[in-house]
């Protein structure tokens, strides 16, 4: 057992990182998408999504952080494990576009397209599958997905 045990234990200290924050360092914010919506072709745990450049208020313990939130994420509770954290880095080149997102209080978000950009046909043997490619909301052109028009419709 104790050979076991620390053969898990230098495995997992090798992909651990150890992440430590500054008072007001800016930081990005993990969120998670809606059960059952997909996303980009990858549901859930998949396809995780960072929002913000947030200012770290405090340290509360060893490994949590409070979170200076804005206004319209009253309902969240700002205190951070650092797992839930990604530290931003400054660059005065960089202007980000920022659209804020509808989250809900546990910290969801639900996609819905914006537009469709171009259609197509694929053929495999006898069946024919109509594609659609779609613009999502808060997301660029270049994150546009192709989707089935059945799909779409519902």
């Amino acid at each position: 057992m104790k050979t076991a045990q620390s053969r898990q234990k230098t495995y997992i200290n090798k992909i651990r990182r150890h992440l430590e924050f500054a008072v007001r360092d800016h930081v990005f914010v993990k969120i998670k998408p809606m059960k059952g919506v997909m996303r980009f072709g990858k549901k859930g745990k998949l396809s995780p999504k960072f929002i913000g450049q947030f200012e770290i208020l405090e340290k509360e313990r060893t490994s949590a952080y409070r979170v200076a939130l804005p206004p319209n994420l009253a309902g969240v509770h700002n205190v951070f494990y650092v797992s839930m954290l990604k530290k931003h880095m400054m660059n005065p080149s960089h202007v980000p576009s920022f659209e804020p997102l509808q989250l809900s209080p546990n910290l969801t978000h639900k996609e819905r397209p914006i537009q469709i950009l171009d259609r197509q046909e694929r053929r495999l043997q006898s069946k024919v599958t109509k594609l659609v490619k779609i613009e999502w909301l808060n997301h660029s052109d270049k994150e546009a997905t192709w989707e089935t028009e059945s799909d779409t419709r519902s």
